[in-house]
């Protein structure tokens, strides 16, 4: 069977009833668009917590309503724990951003010729799987792999590197590599090995080393640590089921295993708004860019999903 990864619910939001807000800021209007956006929208949402955090000039505003757990009680604050679920890609692409800085790895890469022993990827009508196809969601992976092995409290217990090879054998592609868009985190799955294999370290090292320890995001993690249990928001299905908190496995993280904080959010936005150092620009000017067009992309689906259709994907950003 294929193990669908399901989208925590937990917005980043507030309401008008137990707020906790951070401190009044100079910019007053960064605060009032804040609360105002976060009202609006923990009103009409209905669900039980929402956190919103904003980010501008230097200056942070944030704001947390309802609960971290239905009935708990308990407001979220700028330093409750959620988990992030697809953001984690573009934090993929961050670290990924580094490596092609460094000439560690190049976008026109061949994607074997940095996965572990055992992997064989195929080609398909003459093209090959390279980085940037996986990066910017153009690889002609299917959304998820086929695996088994897991249990309610691990459901991802079968997503291992032995799936991984299984997954790649045969005839693995929708569509070549490179012609189309299709939303994948098997796709990101084998980004992370891959660049786990270009930077000779695991992938939650390169991540620590090049993003979260140089911003000082000492809260984004991915498994939740012993004592942040009291932290953690709870996350909810699309029928509004609560998800429970399961572990991630190794080869997830890149696609979809982090957890964190408002506050580190703020420190990683903060840094992509920002302006200067030679190395940090260059970083920021190719995670950002805009490097596959949708024009002449066949199929282009499951990237519209974000309010506005999708007219072109960065590494890891839509």
């Amino acid at each position: 069977m294929t193990a669908t990864r399901t989208i925590p619910l937990r917005l980043f939001l507030a309401a008008a009833v137990l707020t906790c807000a951070s401190p009044a800021n100079a910019d007053r209007l960064l605060d009032e668009s804040v609360e105002f956006t976060g009202t609006f929208a923990f009103v009409s949402s209905g669900a039980p917590g929402l956190v919103i955090a904003g980010v501008r000039n230097g200056e942070t505003a944030f704001a947390g309503f309802g609960e971290t757990v239905r009935g708990s009680g308990i407001e979220p604050n700028a330093d409750t724990m959620m988990r992030v679920a697809s953001i984690s890609k573009a934090f993929c692409g961050d670290a990924l951003a580094s490596l092609l800085v460094k000439g560690e790895i190049g976008l026109t890469d061949p994607v074997q010729t940095h996965l572990p022993d055992g992997f064989v990827v195929p080609e398909k009508d003459g093209r090959t799987l390279r980085i940037i196809d996986l990066a910017t969601q153009t690889s002609g992976l299917p959304r998820e792999m086929a695996q088994a092995g897991g249990t309610p409290n691990d459901p991802y217990a079968g997503h291992t590197k032995e799936a991984m090879i299984a997954a790649m054998h045969g005839e693995p592609f929708l569509f070549p590599p490179g012609t189309g868009a299709l939303y994948s985190n098997l796709g990101f799955d084998l980004l992370g090995l891959a660049l786990s294999g270009a930077a000779g370290k695991p992938y939650a090292t390169v991540l620590e080393e090049r993003v979260l320890r140089p911003r000082g995001m000492v809260d984004t993690v991915f498994n939740p640590r012993p004592g942040d249990e009291g932290r953690l928001m709870q996350g909810h299905n699309f029928d509004g089921t609560p998800l429970p908190f399961v572990p991630t496995p190794m080869t997830m993280e890149c696609a979809s295993g982090l957890y964190t904080t408002p506050n580190d959010m703020l420190k990683w936005i903060a840094w992509h708004l920002a302006q200067g150092g030679s190395e940090d620009d260059a970083r920021r000017i190719i995670d950002h860019a805009s490097l596959v067009r949708r024009d002449g992309l066949s199929p282009a689906l499951g990237l519209d999903d974000g309010g506005a259709p999708m007219d072109a994907m960065a590494l890891g950003w839509v």
